[in-house]
């Protein structure tokens, strides 16, 4: 007799579901569980997921709290979930850093031609930076670094620059102790309290400086990207290494570059 977590699972409509050879069927209970909610149903009893879905009740609460430790599902004082926010941006997240990266691999090439260094796209994850583009120079210590990785964004300079323009509320949300943790540079900042003076002063002037936060001997100066709203999506650097690029060229020779870089991507979003 197969063990009760095989339970074939039934369609809204009744009937079983089909399945492929590379059905993964834990994946495929946690997404049936995400597609029940709805705007008529924000919420649901562990009950009615078990109603709905056919699971046995020990598989629904094994599955409801890995999505809620997860972060996609949250969990109300009366023990109903909910989506969390992170469930209800991620699609359109990804179709806009689609568009978005499309959109600015043209003006980041010119950005790398210009200045002969590595630049970088990147997003806000959590309290990390997504990078979406990398165009390396060969010669930048964090070779590791690549489409695709997560940085912390306290120590970065797209990261900071993301930071600065969240409103109070979600930077409290976003910020916690964990954010400062593991291996840094010599000038990085230790706390939230450290960090959210310089947070005010980037928003004020328009850009962020990362100068050996993140690891010895690298610099970098990043601007911010807008989309068709006037809200800050994303961030381009540029990153130097620290002992071939003073702080001071970066800074007047390179940043000028990259706020011309982040202008002209604003305007292919539809910005200004």
């Amino acid at each position: 007799m197969p063990p009760r977590d095989q339970t074939t699972p039934r369609r809204a409509g009744g009937g079983a579901r089909p399945k492929g050879a590379y059905h993964v069927e834990a994946l495929a209970k946690g997404l049936r569980i995400l597609g029940l909610f709805s705007e008529q149903r924000p919420a649901m009893k562990l009950t009615d997921i078990v109603a709905e879905t056919g699971l046995p009740m020990p598989t629904a609460f094994r599955m409801a709290a890995t999505l809620a430790a997860e972060g996609f599902l949250e969990q109300l004082p009366d023990g109903a979930y909910r989506p969390a926010p992170k469930v209800l941006t991620l699609g359109f997240s990804a179709l806009r850093s689609l568009d978005l990266v499309q959109l600015a691999e043209g003006p980041l090439r010119r950005l790398v031609e210009a200045t002969g260094q590595t630049a970088n796209l990147g997003v806000l994850s959590g309290d990390h930076v997504l990078y979406l583009v990398r165009l390396r120079n060969n010669d930048l210590v964090t070779a590791n670094i690549q489409v695709g990785s997560r940085l912390p964004a306290v120590r970065t300079s797209m990261g900071k620059l993301l930071l600065a323009h969240l409103d109070g509320d979600e930077l409290d949300r976003v910020l916690t102790g964990d954010s400062f943790a593991g291996t840094a540079g010599p000038n990085a900042l230790a706390s939230p309290d450290e960090l959210r003076p310089a947070l005010a002063e980037i928003r004020e002037r328009g850009w962020a400086l990362q100068d050996e936060e993140l690891a010895y001997g690298l610099r970098s100066v990043a601007g911010p990207v807008r989309d068709a709203s006037g809200g800050v999506v994303a961030a381009v650097n540029v990153a130097v290494p620290a002992t071939e690029v003073s702080t001071d060229r970066l800074l007047e020779r390179i940043r000028p570059l990259v706020l011309r870089t982040c202008a002209e991507i604003t305007m292919l979003l539809g910005g200004r």
